[in-house]
């Protein structure tokens, strides 16, 4: 059952439509920000990457932890976990997804895209992500809860319109990248390391800023001129390596805080 909710901002200018916790809708003032299901592109709109960010294929599935070996499927079992809301008013909510160490999920990408029928993490978590919808700006928090030294990694995948005609720009203090060079990219995506806030801007309509805390890194994906992923992200994993490094992990201190803030401009 697919669970509708409508954020209004105080001024009544801006709207968001979250399905199921996913981000399907950001309209400031009548102008739509987010990829829409069903353009091309991606068949989503908004996810996470938890607890793992990046391909595990080349490794067999597997991933080494100081709890053993599990099995992880590309960008992580939470995406297989159904959220539950928790919270709600008329510009704020919370969603809440929990799993219990060494429970077997079932992999949505077996048999098309995977040998893997189950996945699985040796460790209990809870994850919550919630939105806050202002005048300005939409912004999207993360509570990790976890057992101290549990590591992880984690990305947020929202996607962003595009006008289709590869005239946006990506720009950092240190770089400009314009959407060919993305599209050159290909499925390892373009890193932006180092950095907490990126600018989305555009010949016409809304220019948009992301703010981060606690990701520290960008990734910036896409196949087609008509929508960008700019994904916070802890670690870049696309080093060339078989595994996933001891280095590329976060180590839980029990609980974990992460921030993007949405602001068109």
């Amino acid at each position: 059952m697919k669970e509708h909710i409508i954020l209004i901002s105080p001024d009544t200018k801006s709207t968001v439509k979250i399905i199921n916790g996913e981000l399907v809708s950001y309209l400031k003032d009548d102008e739509e920000l987010i990829h829409q299901k069903g353009n091309p592109g991606w068949r989503n709109s908004d996810t996470e990457m938890f607890p793992i960010i990046g391909p595990t294929e080349t490794n067999n599935f597997r991933v080494s932890t100081p709890k053993g070996t599990c099995i992880q499927d590309q960008h992580g079992l939470l995406r297989e976990l159904k959220y539950t809301i928790t919270e709600k008013d008329e510009n704020f909510c919370v969603y809440l997804k929990e799993y219990t160490a060494n429970t077997k999920v079932k992999n949505s990408k077996y048999p098309g895209k995977s040998t893997e029928a189950d996945v699985f993490w040796p460790y209990s978590f809870s994850f919550k992500k919630s939105y806050e919808l202002t005048n300005d700006f939409l912004t999207i928090n993360f509570e990790i809860e976890a057992e101290k030294g549990m590591p992880f990694m984690l990305g947020y995948h929202p996607a962003f319109m595009l006008s289709g005609d590869k005239t946006e720009l990506c720009k950092t203090i240190n770089e400009e990248i314009d959407i060919p060079k993305i599209i050159k990219g290909g499925s390892t995506a373009y890193p932006i390391l180092n950095a907490n806030e990126i600018m989305l801007a555009k010949e016409s309509g809304t220019n948009i800023k992301l703010i981060t805390e606690g990701f520290n890194n960008f990734m910036l994906w896409t196949e087609v001129p008509n929508m960008l992923c700019i994904e916070p992200i802890t670690k870049y994993p696309y080093t060339g390596n078989k595994e996933l490094t001891e280095d590329m992990f976060t180590i839980s201190s029990g609980i974990e805080e992460f921030k993007t803030v949405i602001k068109p401009f």
